[in-house]
């Protein structure tokens, strides 16, 4: 997989992702000379092109690199569980939907990472699947979030419930976010960008809950939908 744009290729070499290989634009740009840097001390092969050379690799317009790195390695359930219990804090998940907009997943992707959230699980199919698109939205948090695809959400919630956490669904119209206690191992399902949540999976969640919304427009983006979801766990979890 060809991965392009500074932040990203330095996020990846911040973490323990493996990189076949860095190509960078020929330049005394600081960043990119920085990633270069970077680069030479974990030992990844680096090689230096024209402008044009970089577009042509890239298929189109980067900001001075890109990176070749293997097709993302999902895990599995337990090992978002497994994080969880690392860290001495009780299971925090989103699961998606058929999210099928990869700038939609990665943006979900980046916030779930910044608000310390165990994992992401998405669909095997009718969604979409960690791509370079991703990564770049993601600005690189995908290189850091525990992502399952599994087959089924249906039982893999059931599964989740069956080893105590509380499951919730994200939709208009019902009981408010704010009134839910999420001190408890909570998952918080969010819909698909135009049919929301699936009627099976709707039904198997503990609870339906949604988003105040005051102006003429009913509805938020899944990325900001998700964001605020998140961040309202956060914000008792802090307290």
């Amino acid at each position: 997989m060809l991965v392009e744009g500074i932040n990203v290729v330095r996020e990846l070499l911040n973490s323990k992702t493996r990189i076949d290989k860095v190509i960078v634009e020929k330049s005394n740009n600081k960043e990119i000379l920085k990633i270069m840097d970077m680069a030479n001390s974990k030992g990844v092969p680096i090689e230096q092109v024209s402008q044009n050379d970089l577009e042509r690799i890239a298929k189109g317009k980067t900001q001075g690199v890109v990176a070749f790195i293997p097709n993302f390695k999902y895990v599995e359930v337990k090992d978002i569980m497994l994080t969880a219990e690392r860290k001495g804090e009780k299971p925090f998940i989103v699961i998606l939907d058929g999210i099928s907009d990869p700038h939609n997943l990665g943006a979900i992707i980046r916030t779930c990472e910044c608000a310390g959230v165990h994992g992401v699980i998405i669909p095997e199919n009718r969604a979409c699947e960690v791509n370079d698109t991703v990564y770049k939205t993601s600005a690189g948090a995908v290189s850091y979030m525990n992502i399952v695809k599994v087959t089924n959400l249906t039982r893999t919630i059931n599964e989740l419930k069956n080893q105590g956490v509380w499951v919730y669904g994200l939709e208009a119209g019902n009981k408010k976010i704010y009134q839910c206690d999420f001190s408890y191992p909570t998952a918080i399902v969010v819909g698909s960008e135009g049919k929301g949540i699936s009627r099976l999976v709707g039904e198997n969640c503990d609870e339906i809950v949604s988003l105040d919304m005051y102006g003429e427009v009913n509805s938020l983006n899944a990325s900001n939908a998700c964001a605020v979801a998140v961040y309202e766990v956060v914000r008792q979890r802090s307290n």
